[in-house]
C-alpha cells in the first residue's frame, strides 16, 4: 500500500519531470538556445549576432562520415542563397562536435568552408550538444531572424526544398 506522502511525491516527480521534458524540447515555434563557442582562429562567436538572417545551425563532426559528405551539398545551398537573397539574409552556422582542433581545421580548410564554424572541442560533452539535445549526427536546426525555429533536421532535397520556398516568399 502507497502511502499518501509517497502517492503525492510521485505525482509530483511525474508532473515536475514532465514540465522539465516540455521546457528543453527542440521544437519549432521555439526559441533556439544561444550558442556562444570558438571559432577555430580562438575568437568568439555567437549565434545572437545573426539577428535578422535566417540562419542553418549545422550540427557536425570531421569524424561523422554522413556529416562529411554533406559538407559540398552545404557550400552549394551557401553559394546559392547567401549571394542571391536580399541584403544577405542567409546564414549557415557550423557547430563541430570534434575533439581535434587539427582535424576541425584540416575539414574547413578541405571543403573551403566559408561560413562561420564553431567549436568547444568537447565531443558529445559539448553543452551546446546537451541544449540542443543533439544524440546523432549530421543534426541542423533552421531559425528565423528572430531566432526562433522553424524547422529542424532537413537534410538533402528536403534541405534544399525548404530553403527554396523559405527564400521565395520572401
Amino acid at each position: 500500500m502507497i502511502s499518501m506522502k509517497n502517492h503525492f511525491t510521485l505525482f509530483f516527480f511525474i508532473v515536475f519531470s514532465g514540465y522539465l521534458f516540455s521546457q528543453n524540447k527542440i521544437e519549432t515555434g521555439k526559441k533556439a538556445p544561444e550558442i556562444t563557442l570558438s571559432k577555430a582562429d580562438g575568437s568568439s562567436f555567437s549565434l545572437s549576432s545573426l539577428k535578422g538572417k535566417v540562419v542553418l545551425i549545422d550540427f557536425w563532426a570531421t569524424w561523422c562520415a554522413p556529416c562529411v559528405e554533406e559538407q559540398p551539398a552545404l557550400k552549394t545551398l551557401y553559394d546559392t542563397y547567401s549571394d542571391q537573397v536580399e541584403n544577405n539574409q542567409f546564414e549557415i552556422l557550423g557547430v563541430s562536435l570534434d575533439k581535434s582542433k587539427e582535424s576541425w581545421q584540416k575539414a574547413i580548410d578541405r571543403f573551403s568552408i566559408s561560413w562561420p564554424q564553431v567549436s568547444d572541442l568537447k565531443f558529445w560533452k559539448s553543452p551546446v550538444a546537451k541544449s540542443y539535445e543533439i544524440d546523432e549526427l549530421p543534426f541542423n536546426v533552421i531559425v528565423d531572424g528572430e531566432g526562433t525555429i522553424i524547422a529542424k533536421n532537413l537534410h538533402g532535397k528536403d534541405l534544399e526544398v525548404f530553403l527554396k520556398k523559405t527564400f521565395t516568399q520572401k
